[in-house]
């Protein structure tokens, strides 16, 4: 699991620091804050790192392997501060993880990549590895270095809404949604529309693929084009995804329509088991295609599905996949249901 810690400058207003740490109680694994600040990060439910002894962490902002070992030799979690100018920069940040210190945050002032990942490289499994990172699209470049990405982020905001984006990315592993199985009871053959196909950035497995429909509060998990096919070559990074006037969950709490969705955004991928993780669109490829319309049952309430009419394309079922050519009333396919509709996207119960 990736760690978040948020680091709060003395200088923000009060009010503002008590939202802050109020909201990272909720979101983040730590504060990092001025030693004047310790007690009241601490009152706020959230273990603290500062350069006082008093914290749970004790921040060191420069490598002195004299008083690493000392506070190591009293129990306390230590972590280096370390600003990347250069390679010996670079030597310091390596020689801390082994000199045993809890943490390694490491700043790169103009945004190397190189650095970050000669250091994921040298300290991974020695030290955990923080990068210093002032918004969301920093800390998605150094949690995804080198595929491992570092061990976490540390945040440098007052921006609440920055906070929120940041946790929502950084803590994306442990995101699920409660999916369901619901009943199908009818399938039938409709005209022709405007369908679009979302190309992905990422690579799809069995069971995989995005959430679907014609109601917000009712998204079919649609697989992506994994399933072996006399037809046509598998495209794992593909979703045949339906016309675009459907809605497409992509994020935890928002969808869009599929005729918004460019390259480069950011859309959900799904599995049975509601495991989330974010991906980009490289491309929406749109055609004219006859359609599918599916309806389901979930305790009353009907639940309703356009996809493409062919073979290839196919709903996640509890166990597996079915083709939505093939689907019959009475079976169960996953969905996930909520109640409420949505304004603009977001939720509104």
């Amino acid at each position: 699991m990736k760690e978040l810690w948020l680091e709060i400058d003395s200088s923000v207003p009060e009010t503002q620091k008590t939202k802050l740490l109020k909201s990272a109680a909720k979101t983040c694994d730590a504060v990092l804050v001025d030693p004047e600040d310790v007690e009241k990060a601490k009152k706020a439910g959230i273990k603290t790192a500062s350069t006082s002894e008093e914290a749970d962490t004790v921040v060191l902002s420069a490598l002195d392997p004299e008083k690493l070992k000392t506070l190591k030799a009293k129990g306390k979690t230590v972590a280096v501060k370390i600003v990347i100018t250069g390679k010996k920069d670079e030597e310091t940040a390596i020689e801390a993880a082994e000199l045993n210190s809890d943490y390694v945050i490491v700043g790169t002032p103009d945004w190397k990549i190189i650095p970050l990942e000669n250091l994921i490289a040298k300290t991974r499994g020695k030290t955990k590895l923080l990068a210093e990172v002032s918004s969301t699209k920093e800390a998605k470049i150094a949690l995804e270095t080198l595929e491992l990405g570092s061990d976490g982020v540390v945040l440098k905001t007052a921006d609440l809404e920055e906070l929120k984006q940041t946790a929502e990315f950084a803590k994306k592993g442990s995101l699920s949604l409660k999916l369901v199985a619901v009943e199908v009871t009818s399938v039938k053959e409709i005209g022709t529309g405007a369908r679009s196909c979302i190309d992905t950035c990422e690579l799809m497995k069995p069971g995989e693929g995005m959430l679907l429909g014609c109601q917000s509060s009712g998204l079919f998990l649609v697989q992506a084009e994994v399933h072996e096919s006399p037809y046509v070559e598998t495209r794992p990074f593909r979703v045949n995804a339906g016309p675009l006037s459907l809605y497409a969950l992509t994020s935890p709490t928002r969808t869009r329509y599929l005729s918004e969705l460019k390259a480069g955004e950011e859309v959900l991928v799904v599995d049975r088991e509601g495991n989330v993780r974010l991906t980009n669109v490289a491309r929406s490829k749109i055609e004219w295609r006859p359609m599918l319309l599916i309806e389901a049952d979930c305790g009353g309430k009907t639940l309703k599905l356009i996809a493409q009419n062919a073979e290839t394309i196919r709903v996640v079922t509890p166990k597996g996949s079915k083709a939505v050519t093939d689907l019959k009333k009475g079976d169960k396919i996953m969905a996930r249901v909520e109640e409420g509709g949505r304004h603009f996207g977001t939720l509104v119960k």
